[in-house]
């Protein structure tokens, strides 16, 4: 057991009878927003997360801001750590090279343990040579340079964040609030991140992805947009909603409501609607007893085997698979 550490191990997905330890690393650069999110989501997850920050050498780093930043941890506290969260930099201290101290540090990670970037920190993890032949995303403005770094990373930077098992990666600085959340609900079950979601004021999951937020021209007016048409689909997941039915609650054409809605979502209607379904069906698989046929109908899909198809195309499991894992988290 290491020192500081209750003794017990972290099961994935499963029960836990320990805190988990998150170690917050803190390089040269850091954006202080984005040092703060772990901070702020697993610390109000019910004391389920002990959160340490940490340097790559122990002494204080200099932020974007106009201050520097001094923390109480050096790289040794890496070795004790579940989860390592690298906060995100500015751009123009993304390394051609690994630094030496940073490449002790990260040197220092156990090899099971969950590795996560916010925004830039994917430039990081990918010179270190750990997201090589995986999928991961960044921030949209720097994907370009990103993909020219780093041609053997599957980037896909129309996506907030990524779970490629071990190693997530996420997008620009909110996307690093939605993948913490995303972790809790992994470790702990959706009812306890909606809690912490709750506590800290912000969506429990947002839809879409990276497109939405890339700069646009303004539409004209406001009120043709598509918002109003996604929060009225929203609450009728369970009828057999079409293109033709949002296009008429927008008041557009097919073609002009499927055009706006991408440009404001970043999919198309069709992909948005079975992604809503899914979410709403997994909440459902975690939080009640419904039979999976009931879940199925309650989300709009047509058959049981509907449901178990798109679920399994979005997290590769079954229903059953996932309600086991996700109530057992729960209790």
């Amino acid at each position: 057991m290491r020192d500081g550490e209750q003794e017990v191990q972290r099961v994935p997905g499963g029960v836990e009878d320990r805190v988990e330890r998150v170690v917050v690393l803190a390089l040269d650069g850091v954006y202080p927003f984005e040092l703060g999110i772990p901070s702020r989501i697993f610390g109000a997850a019910d004391g389920r997360y002990e959160v340490l920050t940490c340097t790559a050498d122990g002494r204080p780093v200099r932020t974007n801001a106009d201050f520097t930043v001094t923390v109480e941890h050096g790289p040794e506290i890496l070795a004790t750590a579940d989860t390592v969260v690298i906060a995100s930099i500015d751009p123009s201290y993304i390394p051609v090279e690994l630094p030496a101290e940073v490449a002790a540090a990260l040197a220092r990670i156990r090899s099971d343990a969950r590795l996560v970037s916010i925004c830039t920190a994917a430039f990081v993890l990918a010179a270190a040579g750990l997201l090589d032949g995986r999928r991961a995303t960044t921030h949209w403005q720097v994907s370009d340079r990103f993909r020219r770094m780093y041609p053997t990373v599957d980037l896909d930077p129309d996506v907030l964040f990524v779970d490629d098992g071990r190693i997530l990666t996420s997008a620009g600085a909110a996307s690093g609030v939605d993948v913490c959340l995303h972790i809790v609900r992994t470790d702990h079950g959706s009812e306890l991140a909606n809690k912490v979601a709750r506590s800290c004021v912000v969506p429990p999951f947002r839809d879409g992805g990276q497109a939405q937020y890339i700069e646009q021209p303004v539409p004209q007016s406001a009120a043709a947009g598509t918002a109003a048409t996604r929060s009225w689909a929203l609450e009728r997941l369970h009828e057999p909603l079409t293109l033709a039915d949002l296009a008429a609650h927008a008041r557009m054409s097919l073609r002009t409501f499927a055009r706006r809605f991408n440009d404001e979502v970043g999919m198309s209607p069709g992909r948005w609607l079975i992604q809503q379904r899914v979410a709403r069906a997994r909440h459902l698989l975690e939080a009640s007893d419904l039979s999976v046929d009931q879940v199925a109908g309650q989300v709009g899909f047509a058959t049981a085997a509907s449901l178990r198809q798109h679920l399994h195309a979005a997290i590769g499991v079954s229903p059953q698979a996932y309600r086991r894992t996700f109530q057992a988290a729960a209790r």
